[in-house]
């Protein structure tokens, strides 16, 4: 009881730590408990040296006084670790000094006789958000973009669409967004009128223009399902057979209770997925290692897409 007591505790002054208000009711409903033992644990809280202030009204709650700061030890040394390796991270794909400065400050609050433990947690976990292909990425590109959301300057660039066609694009850009190891840029579409996502790799010519605006009150948290889209896409069951020698990209990209191991080593895939162009070339990807049973519509697309790059090569004699 005691320790489920500190747990909560420890919780609401996080919660306090990382929100401008918040209400008794909203706290109680959180934790499950009554309001009367929020009023009791805030004033315990309080009384350990966290300056909570309380605000009556409608729009009254609880509030941590500005300055207030958590001490280091409150972080253990797993939990620093996990720190520096997520800005190490940042900081290695878009070459931010200022990342750099604050990784300065968090390894400050290392003491010297855990800079060892620290160094050998480091050597277990790096993140690294660099594409394979290399640094052709374009870390000149996204520190452009992120000046033009810090300032609310407009961007404007070129916009390749699935299709491969280019269309003249002016944003007013929201934020950045990293997805299934391809970076997004989230912004208003000055040109459709409408929230949109723009994947990095497929602008060109970027350029971060003297016009300003007012940001919308949109926020990356909103955004919506599909990327942009109003209605998640509609999606079809699929019923492949898996040759053995390909079972590893069968795990990499499908779920566990999705597949169904054959007898013979092979595999039988059911799963829903997007009836959209990017699932032709997916499982064109498998060569002839993989066939599709159902539907009976794409199994006809994959044929005919096999069939012309057969006459692709045969054209060349």
């Amino acid at each position: 009881m005691i320790r489920l007591k500190l747990d909560r505790l420890l919780a609401i002054t996080m919660l306090l730590l990382n929100r401008k208000r918040i209400s008794a009711k909203e706290l109680s409903e959180r934790f499950e408990v009554s309001q009367r033992t929020i009023y009791r644990d805030v004033e315990t809280i309080n009384q350990a040296g966290v300056p909570i202030v309380s605000y009556a009204g409608n729009t009254g709650g609880y509030e941590i006084m500005d300055q207030y700061r958590l001490d280091r030890q409150f972080l253990s040394l797993e939990e620093l670790q996990s720190i520096i390796a997520g800005l190490r991270g940042i900081r290695a794909t878009v070459g931010d000094q200022e990342i750099g400065a604050l990784l300065d400050k968090v390894g400050a609050l290392v003491a010297k006789s855990e800079q060892d433990p620290i160094a050998a947690l480091n050597n277990q976990l790096i993140i690294d958000m660099n594409p394979w292909r290399g640094e052709k990425f374009g870390k000149e590109k996204l520190n452009d973009l992120r000046t033009a959301i810090r300032e609310t300057r407009l961007v404007s660039f070129q916009y390749m669409s699935s299709q491969s066609e280019y269309t003249e694009r002016t944003v007013e850009p929201m934020g950045i967004v990293v997805k299934g190891f391809n970076w997004y840029l989230y912004g208003y579409c000055l040109l459709r009128n409408d929230f949109r996502v723009f994947r990095l790799s497929r602008m060109k010519a970027v350029e971060v223009l003297n016009r300003t605006f007012i940001r919308k009150e949109e926020t990356l948290e909103k955004l919506s399902y599909g990327w942009g889209k109003k209605e998640p896409p509609a999606c079809i069951q699929l019923i492949l057979h898996a040759q053995p020698n390909v079972r590893a990209q069968v795990e990499d990209y499908f779920q566990s209770e999705q597949i169904e191991e054959l007898p013979d080593g092979s595999t039988r895939i059911t799963a829903y997925q997007p009836d959209e162009p990017w699932l032709h070339g997916m499982l064109l990807s498998y060569g002839p290692s993989l066939r599709v049973l159902e539907p009976p519509h794409l199994a006809a697309i994959i044929k005919n897409k096999a069939k012309q790059i057969v006459q692709l090569y045969d054209n060349e004699h």
